[in-house]
């Protein structure tokens, strides 16, 4: 009975922390990575912004610094061309954009950032949105912007 009892708790000991470890390991598997934040820097503002996680936000952030030459479009968005297309991969076949998004046109290959609300646009991908208000955009001038990740 003795001899019983040594094996099964020598059996049961190694199982335990092999639950401990798997435990641990789920729950570092369920954290996710901060989201990545970016700032839009202009000659008088900065704004801030945060990136979804899909391949075309990652993309996006892999350009990052970059400097681009902002344009209105349309009294809706500030539109700029990128120096190389984006990955799409996986992303739904378009949008409906709300004021402070920041999007990929991938027809045209260029970002937009939405200071109106605008209907559902076949070919744009969402990849982030901007931090507080959008009268700031609306409020910005064109021309030279720098565009990084907030470390």
């Amino acid at each position: 009975m003795a001899a019983l009892a040594a094996l099964v708790s020598a059996c049961t000991g190694p199982a335990s922390d092999a639950n401990v470890s798997a435990q641990e390991q789920s729950r570092s598997q369920q954290r996710t990575e901060e989201p990545m934040k970016i700032r839009i820097v202009t000659a008088d503002r900065t704004l801030t912004a945060v990136l979804d996680d899909h391949a075309a936000a990652r993309d996006f952030a892999a350009l990052l610094p970059i400097e681009l030459t902002l344009s209105d479009y349309n009294r809706t968005e500030k539109i700029a061309d990128l120096p190389r297309r984006l990955s799409v991969e996986e992303a739904p076949d378009g949008i409906k954009p709300s004021a402070g998004d920041i999007a990929y046109y991938a027809p045209w290959g260029n970002l937009a950032i939405f200071y109106r609300d605008f209907g559902y646009s076949r070919g744009l991908v969402r990849l982030g949105r901007l931090e507080g208000g959008t009268d700031a955009l609306e409020k910005l001038d064109e021309g030279r912007v720098r565009i990084e990740r907030i470390p």
